[in-house]
Parts: C-alpha cells; sequence; structure tokens
C-alpha cells in the first residue's frame, strides 16, 4: 500500500508540504490503517461519483513562500497610501508596537477558538471583560456586549433589538415605523434600509430636527458626533421621544466620549458604534470590532456575546460566556439575531489600547484631535471660508461651491490627502496620527482657492475661541477607566507581561491541535499573515478612490475569479464579514431575485433539522418562514419529507438551506435529487459552506445543485478564527443571482440590479482578505486538492482508530465519513453519569480543547482533525480519547463512584494538584498526567469546571470590586 504521487518527494520550498501535515510514510500508515490501498479508493469510498468534479482546478501553479512574500510586497506597492482625512467612521490610528507584537503578530492570540470551553480560555475571556468594561464606562450604559461585526451592523443590530423588544401594546397596534436621521453614516442608512424591508419595518429617513413624532414609532437613531462633524444636545429629543415610549439609538464615535458628553447621561437607550480608532488600522474597511452597549433591560435581546462572571466549583471567580440560551444553536428561528460571532482579536486590542493608555492617555489623544481641528476650524475662518459647524470634536462640514471642490480636489490628491466631497460640501475628519504640520499643510491646499490669503496661526494652545470650543453643557462629566487593570499597565513591561499572563491562560493552535467539527481549525500560516503589518495594506481607508487601491483591486479580482472557479459558480461578492451575514446575503439574493420575477409571494425556507442554528435565526431575518425537514436515523435528510413540503409550498418555496457534506459528517448520494427536487418546485438552493473544506477540488456546490454558497474564509481558506473573530462569509452565485449582489453607497459594488448593503464597507473585512489570497495561490490547484483529501484521510483515520472504543454515530454508503464525524457519548450517562461535556472537560487534563460538543446531535462530540495535522499529534488525541474511554470503563465497573472521579472533577489546576489537601480517591497524577507524554508539554487550565447557571443569576459583566463576586 504505497500512497505516491505529489508527496514522494520533499520539496522544502513547496507551502503544500508545509500546510499539510502528514509525511508520505504517515499517510501511507493511515491508509494501510484504515484498509485502503491508496488515497484514491479513500476517496472514492467517501464521494459519490455523480458529483465528482472531472477537471482539475485552474488556480494555476503554486507559489513558494518566499515568492508569494515577494509577489505580495509588489502588489502591495500598487496601494496608494496618502493622508486620508475623509472619516466617515473610518480613521488613521497609532497601533501601539507592544499590542501589535504581543496580540496581532501572536498565535497565542490569533489561532485560539470562540470560548465556549472557558476554563482553558480565561485570558481572552478577561481581556473581552476589560473591552466590555471599557464600552460601557465611556457609553455610560449598564451592559456592552463583546463586540459585533462593524459600525452598520450594529446599529442594523440595534434597530432589530428594539423591533423584537417593543411594548405588548405596540406589537398588538403594529407599531413598525423607525426614523433614521439623515446625517447618520451613508453605510449606516444603506444596511439599515437592507435589514429593514424584510421584516416590515418602516424607515423614516429625515431631520432629527423637525420632525414630529408619534405613537407609531418604536424607534429612532441619531450620529454623536454627526456624519457632518455636529454635536448636537439631543436631550430635547429624548425628552420627546419619551412621550411615545419611542427608543432612541446612539450611533457614536468612541474616541469623542473621552471628551464628550456620555449618550447614557443625555437620555440614550442604546450606544453603538466601532472600536476602531482604538489602535485599529483601517485595513480598506476592516475587520473593526464595532461596539454595542445598552440597558441591562435588553439584556435578554442583546445581539452577539457577553462576557460574564461566575464561579467555579471551589467558588474562585471564573468568566464565561454569558446567556447563551440567546444564541442560535439553541433557539435557532426564535434568537435574538443570527450573529453568532464577535470581532474578538480586534475586540481585544482595543481594549489593550485602553489598558495601555488609560484614561489619562485617551483623554490627552481626544484633547490633541480636538486641539487641532479647532485650529483648523479659526484658520479657515480667517481665509473666509464657510465652516458650517458650531460644535464639533474632529470633523469640519466645509461649504464650497462645485468649482472650488473640482479645484481642490485636485490639488489634495496632487499633495497625496484625500477628503471627502459631497456635491457642495467638503468634510474633513482629523485623528490620533494628525500634528500640527499637517494641519498647516491643509491650509496651504485651502489657500489656493481662498480669496483670502490665510496666514497660518497655530492655535491649539489656546483655551477659547469664539464659538468653536466645545460649550460647557456638552463637555463630558462622568468618570471612567477607573478600574484597576486600567490604571497600572501604561508602560511597555508591565503591557507585555500583562498580555503573556492572559496568553498563558488559554489553549490555542500553537499548544496543540483543536478538533471542532464543523470549525476547521486549520494551520494560520504565518506568511499568509506577514501583510497585517504592512503600512500600505494597513492604512487604506476604504472609501479612497480606487486607483489608490490598485493592489487590494487585484487581490480581490483575482481572489473572486478563483473562488468562482472552486465553486463552480459565475459570480462573488466579498462584501459579507461573517459567515452568519453570508448565510442573510444569499438569501436576500435570493428573495431579490424572487421578487423581480415578479413572486413575492415565496418566503418558505425548507431547512433540516441538522442545520446549523445561525440557518434558521437568518431566513428569519431575510424575511422568510422556515419549515423543518426531518432526517433519518442515519442522518440523511428524508427525501419524502422534503418532496412532500416542496410540493405543499410549491405555490410559495422560496428556498433550501442545505449543508454538504451534511453536519452530520457525511456526503449524502442523494445531495443532486434533493436539489433537484427544489429546482422542480420553483424554489432556489442555497448551500451552507461551513464544510467546503472537503469540497475543494473534490466536488463544487454548482456540481451539487447549489445557485447559492456562502463561504467560511475563516474555516476552509486559514483566515485565523481570532478566539472568536474576525471571519468572513464570502458568496459565490450562479449567472441568474449575479445581477443582485451587494452594493455599497460610496463606492460601486454588486450587480445590476444590485441589493443595498450587507456589512458596511465595499468589500468587508478586506485587511484579511491577502490571507485567503495567499493560501489558494501558494496551495495551487492540486495543493487544494490534496487538502482536502488529507482532511478526509485524517477524520477516516480517527474513526478507525476509536471505533472499537466509541460508537460512530453516521457513516457513509461505504462505512466512510467525510472530512469529520460525530461520536455518541451519551451511552455511556446510564451507567457511570459520564456525559459529552464531561469528556470535554477530561480532555483539558490531556491538553486538548474538545471537539464540538452537542452540536449537530445533544450528547456528542463532532471530531475535525483538519489536513494541518501530523499522524503523530493525531495519535495523541486518539490515545486521549481511548485512555477516557479507559477512565469512564472504571466507573463502570465500581472502581469509582459515580460523581467523585477523575472526569467529574475535570479539569485539575495546579493549584488543586499542588495544594496541601487532597481528598480524591485517585492519584494526583493520575489527574494531571494520564498519559505519559502530556508531562513533556503540560497545559494547566486556570479554573475548575465553571457553574453556568450561577453566572446568568449573578450577571456581572464588567471589572467588578471582588465584593461583587460574592
Amino acid at each position: 500500500m504505497q500512497h505516491k504521487g505529489s508527496y514522494s518527494k520533499m520539496n522544502i520550498h513547496s507551502f503544500k508540504n508545509r500546510h499539510i501535515g502528514p509525511s508520505i510514510n504517515q499517510i501511507n500508515e493511515m491508509l494501510q490503517l484504515i484498509g485502503v490501498s491508496s488515497l484514491d479508493e479513500l476517496i472514492d469510498d467517501t464521494i459519490p461519483t455523480s458529483i465528482k468534479q472531472k477537471k482539475e482546478l485552474n488556480i494555476g501553479k503554486p507559489l513558494s513562500e518566499y515568492e508569494f512574500i515577494n509577489h505580495l510586497k509588489r502588489i502591495g506597492s500598487a496601494n496608494k497610501v496618502y493622508k486620508t482625512y475623509i472619516g466617515l467612521g473610518y480613521h488613521n490610528t497609532i497601533l501601539p508596537a507592544v499590542i501589535q507584537r504581543n496580540i496581532l503578530e501572536n498565535p497565542g492570540w490569533y489561532t485560539a477558538y470562540t470560548p465556549y470551553q472557558a476554563e482553558i480560555s480565561q485570558g481572552r475571556l478577561e481581556a473581552l471583560l476589560n473591552y466590555q468594561t471599557a464600552i460601557t464606562e465611556l457609553t455610560q450604559m449598564e451592559i456592552s456586549n463583546a463586540s459585533l461585526l462593524d459600525e452598520a451592523t450594529a446599529c442594523a443590530e440595534a434597530m432589530l433589538m428594539l423591533y423584537n423588544a417593543r411594548s405588548r401594546n405596540q406589537k398588538k397596534e403594529k407599531v413598525l415605523n423607525f426614523f433614521v436621521s439623515n446625517e447618520c453614516l451613508p453605510q449606516t442608512i444603506h444596511l439599515l434600509t437592507t435589514r429593514a424591508k424584510p421584516l416590515g419595518i418602516n424607515l423614516t429617513i429625515g431631520n432629527h430636527k423637525n420632525q414630529v413624532f408619534d405613537n407609531s414609532f418604536f424607534g429612532c437613531i441619531v450620529q454623536y458626533p454627526s456624519k457632518y462633524g455636529e454635536v448636537y444636545d439631543y436631550s430635547p429629543l429624548v425628552q420627546e421621544l419619551k412621550k411615545y415610549n419611542i427608543k432612541l439609538i446612539a450611533a457614536s464615535d468612541l474616541l469623542s466620549l473621552c471628551i464628550l458628553k456620555a449618550p447614557g447621561n443625555w437620555g440614550a437607550d442604546v450606544v453603538v458604534g466601532s472600536s476602531q480608532r482604538f489602535g485599529i488600522p483601517m485595513g480598506y474597511g476592516g475587520p473593526h470590532a464595532a461596539f454595542f452597549a445598552t440597558k441591562e433591560e435588553f439584556k435578554r435581546h442583546i445581539p452577539g456575546r457577553i462576557i460574564g462572571v461566575s464561579i467555579d466549583k471551589d467558588g474562585k471567580p471564573a468568566l464565561r460566556m454569558a446567556l447563551q440560551t440567546r444564541e442560535q444553536h439553541i433557539k435557532k428561528d426564535k434568537a435574538t439575531s443570527n450573529i453568532c460571532t464577535a470581532q474578538v482579536l480586534l475586540a481585544v486590542m482595543a481594549g489593550m489600547y485602553a489598558v495601555y493608555h488609560g484614561k489619562k492617555g485617551l483623554e490627552s489623544i481626544a484633547k490633541s484631535v480636538h486641539s487641532f481641528t479647532k485650529t483648523l476650524y479659526y484658520n479657515l475662518k480667517k481665509g473666509g471660508i464657510i465652516c458650517n459647524n458650531k460644535v464639533f470634536f474632529d470633523t469640519l462640514c466645509i461649504q464650497l461651491t462645485k468649482e472650488d471642490i473640482i479645484t481642490l480636489k485636485k490639488i489634495a490628491e496632487k499633495e497625496n490627502i484625500n477628503f471627502y466631497y459631497e456635491k457642495d460640501k467638503v468634510l474633513i475628519s482629523l485623528n490620533e496620527t494628525t500634528n500640527i504640520q499637517d494641519v498647516e499643510q491643509i491650509i496651504n491646499i485651502f489657500n489656493s482657492i481662498s480669496s483670502n490669503k490665510i496666514n497660518f496661526e497655530d492655535c491649539s494652545k489656546l483655551k477659547k475661541l469664539d464659538s468653536d470650543i466645545l460649550i460647557e453643557r456638552f463637555l463630558r462629566q462622568s468618570n471612567y477607566l477607573t478600574d484597576k487593570v486600567f490604571n497600572s499597565h501604561h508602560s511597555e513591561t508591565k503591557l507585555m507581561r500583562y498580555i503573556k499572563k492572559l496568553e498563558r491562560k488559554d489553549l490555542s493552535l500553537n499548544h496543540s491541535m483543536i478538533p471542532l467539527g464543523s470549525c476547521t481549525m486549520k494551520l494560520n500560516a504565518a506568511t499568509e499573515l506577514l501583510h497585517l503589518s504592512w503600512s500600505n495594506f494597513a492604512d487604506i481607508h476604504p472609501f479612497v478612490p480606487l486607483n489608490q487601491a490598485k493592489g487590494y483591486q487585484l487581490i480581490i479580482n483575482e481572489l473572486e475569479k478563483d473562488l468562482e472557479n472552486i465553486t463552480g459558480f459565475d459570480a462573488v461578492s466579498l462584501q459579507p464579514n461573517s459567515g452568519a451575514q453570508g448565510e442573510y446575503a444569499g438569501l436576500m439574493t435570493i428573495k431579490a431575485y424572487h421578487e423581480d420575477n415578479n413572486q413575492e409571494n415565496r418566503n418558505i425556507a425548507l431547512i433540516p433539522i441538522s442545520a446549523h442554528g445561525t440557518n434558521p435565526a437568518s431566513a428569519v431575518m431575510a424575511g422568510m418562514k422556515v419549515v423543518p425537514i426531518q432526517c433519518h436515523k442515519d442522518g440523511d435528510i428524508s427525501i419524502d419529507d422534503l418532496k412532500e413540503k416542496a410540493s405543499l409550498h410549491a405555490n410559495n418555496l422560496s428556498c433550501l438551506m442545505v449543508t454538504y457534506p451534511s453536519t452530520h459528517g457525511v456526503y449524502e448520494d442523494v445531495i443532486q435529487k434533493i436539489t433537484g427536487i427544489i429546482h422542480e418546485y420553483g424554489g432556489l438552493v442555497y448551500m451552507d459552506g461551513a464544510n467546503m473544506n472537503a469540497q475543494v477540488g473534490l466536488t463544487n456546490p454548482f456540481i451539487i445543485g447549489a445557485d447559492v454558497c456562502h463561504l467560511n474564509l475563516h474555516k476552509t481558506f486559514a483566515i485565523p478564527h481570532g478566539g472568536g473573530g474576525p471571519g468572513m462569509g464570502p458568496i459565490g452565485v450562479t449567472k441568474k443571482l449575479a445581477p443582485y449582489l451587494p452594493s455599497n453607497p460610496v463606492i460601486k459594488t454588486g450587480g445590476k440590479k444590485a441589493i443595498k448593503a450587507i456589512s458596511a464597507a465595499p468589500w468587508g473585512s478586506a485587511f484579511i482578505l491577502p490571507i485567503s489570497y495567499g493560501y489558494i495561490k501558494m496551495l495551487g490547484s492540486k495543493g487544494l486538492k490534496s487538502a482536502s483529501e488529507i482532511a478526509i484521510l485524517n477524520a477516516n483515520y480517527i474513526k478507525t482508530r476509536i471505533e472499537k472504543h466509541f460508537d460512530i454515530l453516521y457513516v457513509g454508503k461505504r462505512g466512510r465519513a467525510a472530512h469529520e464525524l460525530i461520536i455518541e457519548c451519551r451511552n455511556f450517562t446510564p451507567n457511570t453519569g459520564v456525559s459529552a461535556i464531561d469528556i470535554a472537560k477530561r480532555l483539558m487534563d490531556y491538553g486538548y480543547h474538545a471537539p464540538t460538543v452537542s452540536f449537530p446531535v445533544s450528547g456528542t462530540l463532532m471530531i475535525e482533525p483538519t489536513e494541518s495535522e501530523d499522524k503523530d499529534e493525531i495519535d495523541k488525541f486518539c490515545d486521549a480519547l481511548i485512555n477516557i474511554k479507559k477512565e469512564i470503563d472504571e466507573i463502570k465497573s465500581g472502581d469509582f463512584d459515580k460523581e467523585n472521579n477523575v472526569i467529574k472533577n475535570a479539569p485539575h489546576t495546579l493549584e488543586l494538584l499542588t495544594g496541601d489537601t487532597w481528598n480524591f480517591p485517585y492519584s494526583r497524577s493520575k489527574a494531571a498526567f494520564p498519559l505519559q507524554w502530556v508531562e513533556e508539554n503540560k497545559f494547566w487550565p486556570s479554573v475548575r469546571r465553571i457553574d453556568d447557571a450561577y453566572g446568568d443569576r449573578n450577571l456581572i459583566c464588567t471589572c467588578a470590586p471582588i465584593e461583587a463576586y460574592q
């Protein structure tokens, strides 16, 4: 049994041989144990012949890592880094090098998974708690989540939250009106329009100063400061809204809140915005962590994740994700939102920015930005230039003729400077990087159109200038960042050690394999990530003219072309900036297609009961009604049930949402029959791309029969999970759906009949697209296919090794798993009391993150090894599972009590193991070092098992004094 081909020679410059874990010898050993003669035979056993891809991918020959670095440098040089004062929610920042080196560039932070297993995620959870604390205190609200995708999305989620939280009477009276200030950011208004329409929410977009409100409105959103830079006193508006029980959302600039009166102090109900100004690069639009803060009365409605304080088994304070019963995998179509992620890595960085600078530092930065804006205002005023602002923070709205704007733009761009131009207005937003020379340069540009020569004067030190200073009633009075953590780490040494202290509490991919099914925790290669520290990628505003972003455009166009080739589709949109957004975008293109064909009535989404919880949640958000489809005992979709319901709802059938390979970890032979039935009844097929890692180069969504598919770039295409974000969820579509791909109000994107925006930036989180671009270009056509093949090999090797000890829940027709497998754990509970969650906690003692717990089947574990892991690591993981099974058998035989045993007491901390007292019926070595190799690289959980219910009953979501935990 010899596997040859591309693995037969070791090419030291081949990225494939560095990314794919098993060596040629290991591959042959695994094939032998599985009982097949070649990798081709295994693939033939696994994938139905009818859907196999006949042609090789057209990606081209792979680049070596060295070649790719030089290639990307050449591409990056085509991006022009101007001094950019466009604003609109995106600003140049200064990322402290200590945060860049120790978090952004550190796999201990960027390769961690979502903190569902809290005992081995305490460092990340503490960093997020710091972030939540900073947000709640700066906004003066009672509760914050751990971030959302971008500011526009956060605004839309706030509208949705207030819609769902309407009073009983408002729901009864069908109160559906929502007011949007026309001084909100353009991308926000666009996205609000997208989200409102399918839910029947009626938007009124107008001037908040003269809008007449009544009982027909449930919510209102304003910008603070406004798009044009004006700082309004919204207190009278708040009083007017209260008369009619209308809730107010304030979309706020976080840096301005360091010196401006907090929205919570003037009556806002929800405060949202972007934390990008806290040291995060613009990166052509993202990723950036949006913030979302509100009153505690909305805690059961708030979207996204919330980090809360609980206690562990010893009563010690411990952190966890709180109120998870709100989330999609539990509530599905009744969930508060389809958002199942956060921008964790970016929130951690923004939180650390607050920790590093503290209140005094942040206040100093904000005052500096405002001071330079005052200087700009005063000098423009001297030159007779009309500024529309009365009260401002960092943005000026300058009134000019169209002829002057044309002249100004030419001169500014010749000086490598970007302003924002809007008909007869020019907006200039200053930022943290602005200095007095920059302000003087701007004035010199305006001298070219000013009738009065402006003799520049530096007035940044002056305390008061006519009417241009923030008058007293707008100045912040409330204190913030008083906790010790924000007042202790202001030197690089202190912050470096604090970051390291937290990192040591987290288990990441740089310690061991993370075998999560459906999450594809593959290697995030260092070469793919190098550009994140390069200015010509980091410092590009998303709304610069396209000729300043030629490097980005080349990558975007090439990546779209490659993804079209991989999926078999005709067009791709890179705008959705998470998997959930990709689902929503795909459904909205389907909806637009039906509407364009005068079939608005098509609103039924058929969804198998095995689907991700985000599927039904996204369908509801898209204005569809969910009809569940049953599955057989073997995990396959019931064709009979599907056909019956497709026929029953034939006149109104919109789509089927299906995952392939199935969420049960098998390639269903009848998938083309399934998609054919939907098409027969006039519906379209949405394919969830969560398991695309088992398709690339072997089959594709188009062959399967899908019309649209979202792709998790953070799963299949190597973007790091970052502890729960960032993610990217672009969609591929067939020719008939291509005209409806999403647009942007500032930079043209999308099809001829484009739906409105799905995300704030034109190409979503463009800063991380070069990661997937690099992954594809360095693997090439053959390497991409090999990655899929080895993912399937590794999964089937695990299956073969452990199937004598654990029941494998589902397999294909020839007894093979796909790229993941589900093991049964429910059969242990009656005789031993051991459950899937107990096994998950015990795996921590072996140095492993658990597989996916209780999804898609309650009481099971879903395992996915990915192609990145070699046989040695997989063997260790299998040994750990097999040894845990022996420990379960010891309980079953009566050697250990059902409640007091090494599994139920897991995980075991260093504090517990080194304590003076040991009252357990097993040895310390059995608890801490169950297998010999564990001793060589021991990971110590920092807390014992956490009490989830206690944390929800006693909700604390900010840094609080120790008394609050008692």
